[in-house]
């Protein structure tokens, strides 16, 4: 009966889902996320910033918290964000990995934008991308500013948490590791 118990438990951890937001305590990419993930690369933000031109056509892979959003009228948004260094390990509240949330650093970096088309079930709702979301986008630098004076890029592909779904290195005190 032990045996079958213990055989029970790994069994259903083997089957653990960490859902679309990644309660993980380590990053794990969601389907159709790992070719991107693959090919692109962790570009240095302030080098990407210098001079981006050097950068054109580079696919970056980066985290950002979301400050703004505009529309555009051929159906892609131009969304302002300011960047984001991810933390490998992830905060977790207890030791349960549902717990867990992807963590970044808590100041930004600098602003970048990402021009991006929305899925559309980001696009409303409680869960829609909105300020204090968080994305990872794996973008190509084009080479450009924006009218901050951080990056333009055109993304490929984005992953998106929602205000709440996500944790911040300044978060440590309420959250164990």
């Amino acid at each position: 009966m032990r045996r079958l118990g213990l055989l029970l438990l790994v069994a259903t951890a083997a089957c653990y889902d960490a859902g679309p937001y990644g309660y993980q305590r380590y990053y794990v990419p969601v389907r159709g996320e790992r070719p991107f993930l693959q090919r692109s690369s962790e570009l240095v933000y302030n080098e990407v910033r210098n001079d981006p031109e050097d950068f054109r056509d580079s696919l970056a892979s980066w985290f950002g918290v979301v400050e703004a959003i505009q529309g555009r009228p051929d159906g892609l948004s131009d969304i302002r964000l300011g960047f984001r260094t991810h933390q490998e390990r992830h905060l977790c509240a207890d030791q349960e990995r549902e717990t867990c949330r992807v963590t970044v650093s808590q100041a930004s970096s600098g602003p970048f934008t990402a021009r991006v088309r929305l899925r559309p079930e980001d696009t409303s709702g409680r869960n829609r991308v909105a300020a204090d979301s968080l994305l990872r986008v794996y973008c190509t630098v084009t080479g450009e500013y924006d009218d901050e004076g951080g990056p333009l890029l055109a993304c490929d592909y984005y992953r998106h948490w929602p205000r709440g779904q996500w944790a911040h290195t300044g978060m440590r005190e309420g959250m164990r590791r």
